[in-house]
């Protein structure tokens, strides 16, 4: 299969390393000039200033990485072309063109695959079968925290130009950060109502929040939050289900699974696989693609998905004072 890869930034990079660990090697890049990665991985590949001299090449699919509020200017084109799509998380910074984007897929017949990797994380799998098991009996409330500082991420580049730092870009930490807002929806069902407070706090030198505090209420009754921060020293990921019979913890940092069964009194711990790692999320979810495209399996997270995702986002950054909004 031929492959375009739409932006050349980390996710950008790492999708081209994972699809050529995965045998795929007939891929293009479509990219602007404007990242500060260094190049020399790309050479010997076809790559590409002009977007549409990339998509008269036909390929099969083109993978979104490019910042998030230009997602929809490659999405659109691309569809129409007949490609099937993997569009970076969150799709947009808005649903504006969204409908345009679905009336382009639906006339082509071709699927869009949203990447949310925590879905394929083994720990968050294992969490979404003990509560479909009932181990915890009626969830009641869920809290998700991650918190990581911006500074730190990408030491290559000025983090007051990336993307995640630039409003015109689709930064700011609700957006970029939004991934518990989807995993939260998978394992929790339905948000039916939602309240944020968000703000800049910290001494970061950007111009978008750089934190953020979203309660929500499920459909099925029980209450979420979620905190997101772009300052957090050592960096924090974890997940806390209560419900009736106990009670579920998940923590990234080692992505283990510690469930309480109240009846018993008792702690049992789910570690990760042998040898786990991060990346190892970013190739379970390109294998699934690969399979979305020979048209063996049905894309876990689907384009509905990443625009409920997306709802929620653009909700909380609304909410900015605390008041209840209706999804």
């Amino acid at each position: 299969m031929k492959f375009l890869i739409a932006g050349f930034g980390s996710i950008g990079r790492r999708h081209i390393r994972n699809l050529l660990a995965l045998g795929e090697e007939d891929i293009i890049v479509y990219r602007t000039g404007r990242s500060t990665l260094p190049v020399d991985e790309l050479k010997g590949m076809r790559v590409e200033s002009d977007f549409d001299a990339a998509l008269a090449a036909c390929p099969d699919a083109v993978i979104i990485a490019n910042p998030t509020s230009l997602h929809l200017d490659v999405a659109i084109p691309a569809a129409e072309a007949g490609c099937h799509l993997f569009l970076e998380k969150p799709i947009s910074d808005d649903l504006v063109r969204l409908d345009e984007l679905k009336r382009a897929l639906e006339q082509s017949g071709k699927q869009a695959f949203v990447g949310f990797q925590f879905r394929f994380h083994p720990g968050l799998r294992k969490v979404k079968s003990l509560l479909g098991e009932g181990a915890i009996g009626k969830p009641l409330s869920a809290r998700a925290h991650w918190g990581e500082y911006l500074r730190g991420w990408h030491p290559w580049e000025d983090y007051r130009k990336s993307y995640s730092a630039r409003s015109d870009l689709g930064g700011g930490v609700t957006l970029t950060l939004c991934h518990p807002l989807d995993y939260l929806r998978w394992l929790m069902g339905e948000v039916e109502s939602l309240w944020a407070f968000t703000g800049k706090l910290s001494d970061l030198e950007i111009e978008v929040e750089d934190v953020a505090e979203i309660g929500m209420r499920f459909a099925g009754g029980a209450l979420g939050t979620v905190h997101l921060n772009y300052y957090q020293r050592p960096p924090v990921h974890r997940l806390e289900i209560a419900g009736t019979e106990g009670t579920l913890l998940w923590n990234n940092d080692g992505g283990a699974v510690q469930l309480y069964r109240a009846g018993d009194e008792r702690w049992d711990a789910f570690p990760a696989p042998d040898g786990f790692e991060r990346n190892h999320l970013f190739l379970a979810e390109m294998r699934h693609f690969i399979e979305v495209i020979k048209c063996n399996e049905l894309p876990l997270c689907t384009l509905e998905d990443g625009e409920k995702a997306l709802q929620l986002a653009l909700l909380a950054l609304e909410s900015t004072t605390g008041d209840s909004k209706r999804v």
